[in-house]
């Protein structure tokens, strides 16, 4: 079980198939009544005279770019997409099913439903319903987006449903079982709140959630962490640990792999430094002894260790980005026998890993491009590594263990810009492994080629970026160019079949450029680190660097280059209206972080501290307050058109900073677009109908103003 704590502020998909998921309102702290902001009405985010303000915005957005041809058919074509009946259907084993959650034109919300891996094999698979999100939703009156299940193992019959309103983080929780389908009258359930909950056993959980004043950490997250035993209040239920206002989460599991059963406590203090704890059946908590910034992972005999920065540990050091194995309950009682089972180079990241029942799969990139290694454990001395299989050019393939307790089976999807993702299936140990799925070619590719260049940054730091282009691209400046963008969290922009933008964009002539900047993970931590806090400008001179090959090369020139990013990559795109507003002939900023003075007392933006600073340490304002786009506006200045989208009920960054940042420029006189969509939380959108429409609205925009 791999239990690492990844960054909440997500990047929208670079296929446009899906996006960002969403959050619950947070009140503007006293804190935020500073003089220097005339706009600090907007925080009230449900208040009467804000949410005018945003219907009449969003109705001058919808009459200027949403009531054309243009937009209605792009709208219809996107939707045809999110829509299809062809789309891979991707599964989870849960038992001996096969679960999935679909969506399509009869089910906006969903149904979550299972199958056989017999039936899925097959290209109309029998699915059986387990819930209806849409009949559900219709007779509890709610608008319920689905946030997952539970499932007690190895039983598999109960589980532990989470239902979010309108998209938001938070989420309600209840006891469903399998076998019935039905929700558990009187079982186990949860009122709203950015719950964490896990099985214990039949009868008992471990719950970190909202428990009244004080109970939720300074990020609005659980601070204390339960064990609650069934037919009990939840006050009745008895304290596990609690950590401090300032950390970032708690939580607490329990390990059920047969043979393997343990518990575990963690504490994260921030994104990226955490504590895990051996609970004993006593009650006592034994810290796993790693640096505080390693990732761990328990899985049977085996103790996984991925270092964030250089650990020197038994006179060995071991460099940042490596993945060490050593035998958890040796490691527990001192030893330091540690086993190298990825070591990094100027070229090679970890993208990520899987286990199956015997082997581990190393998920690695290349520049970039994808590698899958299988390694072997051994009781003593290094694990044996063999290559799965290269991947086409300039694509990602990904493998993970289908189920890490009984079999070695595994899923491999193969995608590529221009290429349909496919799903397969395979043995290890087996030769071969059978297609079973094919995304539909939603565009035609044979017209475009993807190419990969590195431009070069302001500190002389080479950049990788994609550029998909047609054939007969002619280098003459006049291509509009559409440059996407993220650089933080660790998040890594590999290739993924580019169905919306294909359809949007590469249609119409456009060129698609996906950069891949410090403060991302395409290099590991390394890459990542060189865009924090202090260094966060690196990453938009990146970005700078990149836009400007690309007119270097004579691909565009800056009236027909735009730019686009949402969450951290909305608030990249912020900074690059305001920095480097020369280079660009428009802007979209999506679910975005802009006021970086006040945005730990906003939503979840607490928990981001180590990922940009402390706004509220005059030492850290020195140099948050230079990449604070809201902060950075300049009467004078000219600047790029600019799109803000967001969500009312976004929990996670809010939709307060685009709200405040279109209100600035408007006062201005700058030309500023605003479109704030009701439901569908940090994604901006509750079902598939929403997502066509916030991403037909983004392209459109770009288009008209760049074309």
């Amino acid at each position: 079980m791999h239990h690492r704590w990844i960054a909440l502020a997500i990047a929208l998909t670079l296929s446009g198939m899906t996006q960002a998921h969403d959050l619950p309102k947070t009140p503007a702290p006293a804190a935020q009544a500073a003089g220097d902001d005339e706009n600090l009405w907007l925080d009230d985010i449900d208040g009467a005279k804000p949410l005018a303000w945003v219907k009449a915005e969003n109705a001058k957005t919808v009459e200027k770019y949403a009531q054309g041809d243009d937009f209605k058919t792009l709208d219809a074509r996107i939707l045809e997409m999110l829509d299809s009946d062809a789309k891979i259907p991707m599964v989870s084993k849960i038992g001996d099913r096969y679960y999935n959650l679909w969506r399509d034109k009869d089910h906006p919300k969903g149904l979550w439903r299972r199958t056989t891996l017999a039936e899925y094999r097959k290209d109309k698979p029998a699915w059986e319903t387990v819930i209806d999100l849409d009949a559900l939703s219709a007779s509890e009156k709610e608008n319920w987006v689905w946030h997952g299940a539970t499932c007690l193992k190895p039983e598999y019959r109960r589980c532990l449903v989470s239902l979010s309103r309108g998209g938001a983080d938070a989420d309600v929780v209840r006891e469903f079982d399998l076998t019935t389908k039905t929700f558990v009258k009187d079982g186990f359930t949860l009122p709203e709140a950015k719950s964490q909950v896990a099985w214990i056993d039949d009868d008992h959980l471990y719950v970190a959630t909202d428990f009244g004043p004080g109970s939720m950490t300074d990020s609005s997250y659980p601070r204390i962490v339960k064990e609650w035993k069934r037919g009990t209040p939840l006050s009745s239920a008895t304290t596990v640990y609690e950590g401090k206002h300032d950390d970032m989460a708690i939580s607490a599991f329990r390990d059920r792999t047969p043979g393997f059963e343990r518990d575990f406590v963690q504490r994260a203090m921030d994104f990226y430094t955490s504590q895990t704890f051996l609970r004993g059946k006593d009650g006592k908590l034994t810290k796993i002894d790693v640096p505080d910034d390693a990732i761990t992972d328990v899985e049977r005999e085996w103790l996984l260790i991925e270092l964030r920065t250089d650990w020197t540990v038994g006179g060995t050091t071991y460099a940042s980005g490596s993945l060490l194995a050593a035998k958890f309950d040796d490691y527990m009682a001192g030893k330091r026998e540690l086993v190298p089972l990825f070591t990094p180079d100027a070229h090679t990241s970890l993208a990520g890993y899987s286990w199956t029942r015997h082997h581990l799969f190393l998920n690695l990139m290349h520049d970039v491009v994808s590698e899958v290694r299988v390694l072997t454990p051994a009781d003593r001395g290094a694990w044996k590594s063999d290559a799965l299989g290269g991947a086409p050019a300039l694509s990602a393939m990904q493998a993970i263990g289908i189920d890490a307790d009984d079999s070695d089976d595994y899923f491999l999807t193969v995608t590529g810009f221009l290429q349909p993702t496919t799903l397969y299936h395979g043995t290890l140990g087996h030769e071969g492994r059978d297609a079973l799925k094919h995304t539909p070619t939603f565009f035609d590719a044979s017209n475009y080629v993807v190419t990969q260049h590195f431009a070069t940054s302001k500190d002389g730091t080479k950049v990788p970026y994609f550029e998909i282009a047609p054939k007969s691209l002619k280098t003459d400046g006049s291509n509009p160019t559409l440059v996407y963008g993220y650089g933080g969290f660790e998040i890594s922009l590999q290739p993924a079949y580019a169905a919306s933008a294909g359809r949007a964009w590469l249609e119409k002539g456009g060129v698609y450029v996906v950069a891949n900047i410090r403060g991302g993970g395409e290099y590991g931590p390394r890459w990542h680190q060189a865009a924090m806090k202090a260094n966060r400008p690196r990453a938009y001179e990146d970005f700078a660097a990149v836009s400007q090959d690309l007119i270097d090369r004579k691909i565009t020139r800056p009236k027909h280059m735009g730019m686009m990013g949402g969450s951290n990559g909305g608030l990249l795109a912020g900074n690059m209206l305001t920095k480097y507003p020369q280079l660009y002939g428009a802007v979209v900023s999506q679910v975005a972080l802009l006021d970086m003075k006040r945005y730990p007392h906003m939503s979840a933006g607490a928990s981001w501290m180590a990922e940009y600073g402390n706004p509220d340490n005059p030492e850290e304002w020195k140099f948050i307050q230079t990449f604070s786009p809201y902060h950075n506006l300049h009467k004078g200045t000219a600047y790029p058109p600019v799109l803000f989208t967001t969500s009312t009920r976004d929990d996670r960054v809010g939709p307060v900073h685009a709200r405040k940042m279109a209100a600035r420029m408007q006062a201005m006189g700058l030309d500023a677009s605003f479109y704030e969509n009701m439901e569908g939380g940090h994604g901006a959108a509750a079902d598939n109908k929403q997502s066509a429409f916030m991403s037909a609205l983004a392209y459109v925009w770009l288009w008209d103003h760049l074309k």
